[in-house]
């Protein structure tokens, strides 16, 4: 009987490029997050009036400006027209006070585009958020200028989470969601415009330029152990939508902590990590110095990344 002879064809072949491409791009992604941050700068202006104005444009500007000057200095190719830049410039300008100086501004966003993107190579290098780094170099180097308390005295608004940490549950036992949820409480410029930031979450979320998991495990988090600290003495503690409608927290859930670059590529990963965020969120809120404490939250969050990313299902036939 004849042998059967071999098949001589590969048994399985990898072609190389060219690849199918998706159609998305990084100027596309950049638009999109803009699109989705235009409520929230319709409500900043709203509320705050030309000093909003001022810093967004300023702070977008410069982060414009440092870009391109850092990249004819790393002898990079000048990519300012994919927006990434503006985008960077915008949200760090949604985490200060209404009425920052101009130099800081200019200081901060310099920083958060050199320390958070350009020092790690620029857009997909940055192992932490470039907005939460620039955020703790202005709050370590002049944190009575970040106050929002302090510079913005010339308001009626009033910032909650201050109420919260210095006069106690009392201070606030009146305050209405709805009035928080529509941007009618003091602090960061663009950060408290709550339902504008919703609105714009779900346009990320409708558009598939960010996914479920961070925002859902984030927001489980803040209403699960803000109700356990609530639960166990409602006379101390606020409940949980008070910590989910004020400060920097729908910003985080939607544009700091779903960056694409700091935060974990795997779907448990991403859970765990939104998970954690939301109990550091709480956490800091309750035994930390600073009433807010969202940013920190950001940055330990980004700590834990490569650890989040170890969490994946076994490939078939693996025991």
């Amino acid at each position: 009987m004849a042998k059967k002879s071999l098949p001589t064809a590969p048994f399985l072949t990898v072609a190389s490029a060219p690849h199918l491409h998706c159609g998305a791009s990084i100027k596309g992604m950049m638009s999109t997050i803009l699109l989705a941050l235009l409520p929230a700068v319709i409500g900043a202006v709203y509320w705050y009036g030309m000093d909003a104005m001022r810093v967004m444009a300023l702070s977008i500007a410069t982060a414009v400006i440092v870009e391109a000057l850092c990249s004819r200095i790393m002898e990079k190719e000048v990519r300012v027209d994919d927006f990434h830049a503006v985008v960077t410039g915008l949200l760090f300008a949604f985490i200060l006070p209404a009425g920052a100086e101009w130099w800081l501004v200019v200081s901060g966003s310099a920083a958060t585009m050199i320390l958070g993107k350009m020092l790690w190579g620029n857009f997909g290098g940055a192992p932490i958020s470039a907005i939460a780094v620039g955020w703790a170099f202005c709050t370590v180097s002049w944190p009575v200028y970040m106050n929002v308390d302090a510079t913005m005295l010339n308001t009626t608004l009033v910032n909650p989470l201050s109420q919260l940490k210095y006069f106690g549950i009392d201070s606030i036992v009146d305050a209405s969601m709805y009035n928080y949820f529509i941007g009618d409480q003091l602090g960061a410029l663009g950060a408290v415009q709550v339902g504008a930031l919703l609105l714009g979450g779900l346009i990320l979320l409708a558009r598939r330029v960010i996914t479920w998991e961070i925002p859902v495990a984030t927001i489980a988090a803040v209403l699960v152990v803000g109700g356990i600290y609530y639960a166990i003495d409602p006379e101390l503690y606020a409940n949980p939508l008070f910590h989910l409608f004020t400060g920097s927290t729908m910003l985080a859930i939607f544009f700091l902590l779903t960056d694409f670059t700091s935060t974990p590529n795997t779907r448990g990963g991403k859970i765990v990590f939104g998970l954690m965020a939301g109990f550091l969120i709480i956490l800091i809120r309750t035994y930390g110095q600073y009433a807010d404490g969202v940013l920190f939250a950001v940055l330990l969050a980004n700590m834990i990344t490569p650890l989040c990313d170890m969490i994946k299902p076994k490939p078939f036939g693996a025991r």
